[in-house]
Order: structure tokens, then sequence, then C-alpha cells
């Protein structure tokens, strides 16, 4: 019944696997991993031999990685749009006033979501085998690893359809997806994968076998209910979709965090409503989208992506900034994920989300320029995430106040701000040019964080990989060229603090530090640097490149626009 006489999974797989984005993601998903295979292939492997268990186990380890991150962010690409994709088009009344019981309506969505998931998990098989014929892997590793993959893809597109159900805009629902699932894959994958070195290999089999579904299913069965009494009593029908928010009504039954707009530092990103003439030179598209734009529909994005993000930053800065000093960069680390993540959401959809209201005509045959336009959408955009980044760093300065170790080296906490806030210019830029290039928000978000990908994570996985691996078809010392593209590589290559300073005092801390903790350096023609100094040094000008390419993608529209 749930197939023969739902046509929500009819409509949704003709919409999804008819369209030539399908086939494209398809291709560069078994390609990227193809990619993977053939560079992480041992070099010296003759026909008709196999290889060494520890070879074939760091293949088969790399490749188990590659395809559950990969699941990790695209499930949500095509799950957390399901709901807020009819709000968007105006026809999420009509399907809740269907025959359709919210039971099916959540099934079909979901089917629709993960059917897609499922075809791109069973075109890598072939490659797994290739993984299986080196040897030194049993059969019973792939079996638990496509069991893994099943439930984490399932359990992953029902939370992006939970929070696809809460948000109006698939933006909104899309950034509190990766928040939720990100930190849960980082706890599956270091429960379930294979390690090589691990001689509890039979623990992991159980967890991935005997603990990990009943959990999933119990994950399922919560998140079902919510979603279903939701379509059942929904509080966003009666304006086409839209839900009536109350800013000062939502403001009082809020849990957790309260944003006061007149306060420092909610004032920041979050300025009240304008309720005067604006100032003669005020770039009004600027005033609206930092008062109006981000916060139309209500603050329950922004206080769950702050609630959240706080959450996670105490235990990290328990271990990392009190605990193990000399492990700093790790909580740098979050930061910049962090970044990643809320970056592009508020500039992925700048222009975009003009077009998605109809409302990009009249924004380019005002008496404002294109330049004028841009500028404010991106100066909108990275205040915003820029100030939600640094929320995060409050913790950085109590460290290097009260823990020894890290006054050692206090000189380090202005490079990693300095890191941290080019990292948010870069992460703005790219979402604001994908903004411009692309006709719909999703698939600029998608183009946002794949090309973040490749620059920030890129070049450290690969580094990181050749570090375990002798046998490879990498040259290490082209990956270490790339390095200066992420600010990972930047934060740590700096010196980090030394764990010898509680023992032997400061002036011992200071000298093991510089001793033990050198930093990276590259050769700049004949002239040696510090990565951190070339990767400071070169996304300044790579941001207003990509300015200067959205302003031209821009331009073409308003020339369009002029002409028509």
């Amino acid at each position: 019944m749930m197939f023969r006489e739902n046509p929500v999974p009819a409509r949704e797989l003709s919409v999804n696997l008819r369209s030539p984005r399908a086939f494209a993601l398809q291709f560069a998903f078994v390609s990227f991993l193809g990619a993977v295979v053939y560079f992480a292939w041992p070099k010296h492997v003759e026909a008709g031999r196999l290889v060494g268990t520890g070879a074939a186990q760091n293949l088969f380890n790399l490749f188990f990685l590659g395809q559950y991150f990969l699941l990790a962010i695209l499930a949500p690409t095509f799950a957390a749009g399901s709901i807020t994709g009819e709000k968007e088009r105006k026809t999420y009344e009509l399907l809740l006033a269907s025959p359709l019981k919210p039971s099916m309506i959540l099934f079909g969505k979901l089917f629709s979501s993960m059917a897609y998931i499922v075809v791109l998990i069973l075109s890598t098989l072939p490659l797994m085998i290739l993984c299986y014929l080196l040897g030194g892997i049993a059969l019973s590793e792939v079996v638990r690893a496509y069991i893994v993959f099943f439930f984490s893809a399932v359990t992953f597109g029902l939370l992006s359809l939970a929070c696809s159900s809460y948000f109006s805009r698939t933006s909104s629902a899309l950034l509190v997806s990766y928040l939720v699932i990100l930190p849960l894959a980082l706890v599956c994958v270091g429960l379930t994968r294979t390690d090589p070195a691990a001689e509890d290999t039979v623990t992991r089999d159980f967890i991935s076998i005997a603990i990990l579904p009943p959990w999933c299913l119990a994950i399922w069965t919560i998140v079902t209910a919510l979603v279903t009494r939701r379509l059942l009593r929904p509080p966003d029908v009666g304006s086409e979709g839209k839900e009536v928010v109350d800013e000062e009504e939502e403001m009082k039954y809020a849990i957790g965090v309260v944003i006061d707009r007149d306060l420092f530092p909610d004032k920041l990103f979050a300025p009240a409503k304008r309720n005067d003439l604006m100032p003669d030179g005020t770039n009004p598209v600027l005033d609206k989208e930092l008062r109006s734009e981000i916060f139309s529909q209500g603050t329950l994005m922004l206080r769950v992506v702050i609630q959240v993000s706080m959450l996670l930053s105490i235990p990290l800065m328990a271990v990392f900034l009190f605990w193990k000093p000399d492990q700093a960069s790790n909580y740098i680390a979050y930061v910049i994920i962090f970044n990643m993540l809320v970056g592009p959401v508020f500039s992925a959809g700048s222009v975009t989300g003009e077009r998605e209201r109809k409302t990009l005509p009249l924004l380019l045959t005002t008496l404002l320029g294109p330049g004028r336009i841009v500028w404010a959408k991106l100066i909108a955009a990275l205040r915003v995430s820029t100030v939600l980044t640094f929320l995060l760093t409050e913790q950085l300065f109590l460290a290097y106040i009260f823990v020894p170790q890290l006054q050692a080296v206090f000189w380090r906490l202005a490079i990693d701000l300095l890191i941290i806030a080019v990292s948010c210019l870069a992460t703005t830029s790219i979402g604001l040019l994908c903004s411009a290039l692309a006709r719909k928000t999703s698939v600029a978000m998608i183009m946002t964080y794949l090309f973040i990908l490749i620059l920030f994570v890129g070049p450290v996985g690969a580094k990181m990989y050749l570090e375990r691996t002798v046998d490879s078809r990498i040259d290490e010392d082209r990956i270490e060229v790339f390095s200066v593209l992420s600010p990972f590589a930047a934060t740590f290559s700096l010196p980090e603090a030394s764990s010898d300073e509680s023992r032997g005092g400061a002036s011992a801390g200071a000298s093991a530090s510089g001793a033990n903790a050198a930093s990276s350096w590259m050769i700049v023609g004949n002239v040696a640097a510090p990565l951190w100094g070339v990767f400071l040094a070169f996304y300044p000008p790579f941001c207003a490149v990509l300015y200067g390419l959205t302003y031209l993608a821009f331009r073409r529209r308003w020339w369009r626009a002029g002409i028509e």
C-alpha cells in the first residue's frame, strides 16, 4: 500500500532520477572513489600475487572512510529539502490537504531520497570488490561495511527530513542537519571502521552488526513519531507554508539561548529591525540583508546553531585546551569546521534566494549598481558568519589566560585568530560566487560545500594518508604544495605548547616547545616561509579574485535585465 497508493515516491523519483544532476552526481561520486582506489593502490603489485594484510587493510579503510563521509555529506542534500522544497514552491498546504496520511508522506519522501543514495552505494560495489581481490580482507568485512552504510544513510536521511519539517528554508534545514549528523558520523566511524593495527576486530563486528542496527531503529522510531505528529498538526499552514513568527512570543517560550537584538554581541549578527528612515548614503540592500532577510523566519535556526556549537565546544575545550594543551590545534580545527558549515548558509543563497522569490529582476532594475549589490551581499553574509564563528573563540582566550603551557606561546593566539578570520572570508566568498553562478539555492550550497572540501580538506586528507602509507602512487612533495590552500594545514603548522611545562615550569616548557614543535616551512622562490604565513598571504588576493568573478557573473545578469 505504501508503494501502490502513494504518489509521492513516483513523483519524487521521476524528478530526481531523470534530472541531469543525478547522472552527473553519480559519475562524480564513483569517479572520486575510483580515484581514491587508483592513487592508493600499491605500486608494486605483481599480476596474480596478493599483497600483505596491512596494505590491503589500509586501502579498504581509506575506501570505507571516503564513502562513509560522502554519504554523510550527500544524504542531507537530498532529504533536507524534501519538505522545505514544498514550502518554497508553495505546494506544502496542497500536500497536507491530500488524502495521504502523514506516515505515507514521510515514507514517500524518505524512500525517494534514500533510493538515489542506495543507487550510489551499490554503484561503488565493483570498487569494493577490487579492494577485496587484493587480499587480506575477509568477505564478512565487506558485508559489514555495507550494513553500516545502509543503516547510517537511512538514519542521516530521516534526521534531515525531521529538520526539513521544522524549518521553512532548505538552507536552514541543511545547516542544522549537518550539525547533528557530522558528530554522529564521527562517532560511528570511530566505532565501526576497520583498523589494521587494532586487535579488537571482533568488538568492531559486534558493534556494527549487533549494536548499530537497534540504535538506528530506535532513532527511526522516535524521529518518525515526531515528524508524523508535526505533519498531522502543522503550525506552519495558512500563509503559503510560512509559519507566522512573532519574535517576542517566540523569545518568551524559547528554550536555551535567547537573542536580544539590542545587546552585545547579538546586535552584531541580528540587529534590531529599523523603525525609522534610513540615513542618506545607506546601502538599502545591506540594511535589508542584516535586519530582515536572514531573520525573517524567526530565530529558531540561529538559536539551534549557537546551542549545538557551544554544546560541542565544551568537551573539546576541556580536552584540547585544558587537559592536553599541546593539542590546541584540534580546537582551532573544530572552529574552522563550524565555519565551513555555517558560512555557506548565509552566502550561497544571497543571489539564488532573490531568484527563487522572483525579486531578482526588481533588484537588478533599481538605481543601485551591481557593484554595490554584490558588496552588500558579501558584507552581510561575512558579518553574520564571522560573528557566529568567533563566538567559539572565547574559550581560546580563557585557555591562554589560565593554562601555563599556552602562555609560553601566547603569540600563537593572534595567528590562530587570523587564520579563522581568513577562513570566514574564504567560505563566504566561495558561497557568494556559487550563488551567482547557480539557479537554485540547494545547487549553490552543494557546489559551495564541495569546493570548500576540495580546498580545505583535500590536501590534509591526502597528506595524512601518505604519512601512514609507504607504497603509494602520489608524490608527497606535490601534495605539500597544495597545503597552502588548507587552513587546517596552516594551524597545524604552528608550534604547539609543551606538555612538559606543567612539570618543569614556564621556562622549561618554552624551551621544549621551541625545540620539539617546529612549524612547517615552504620554499617560495628562494625564500623559506612558514606555511601559515603563505596561507595568510595567499587567501586575501584569492578571495579578491573570487569577488571579481562574482561581480562579473552578477553584472551579466544585470546587463541582461537592462536590455530586456
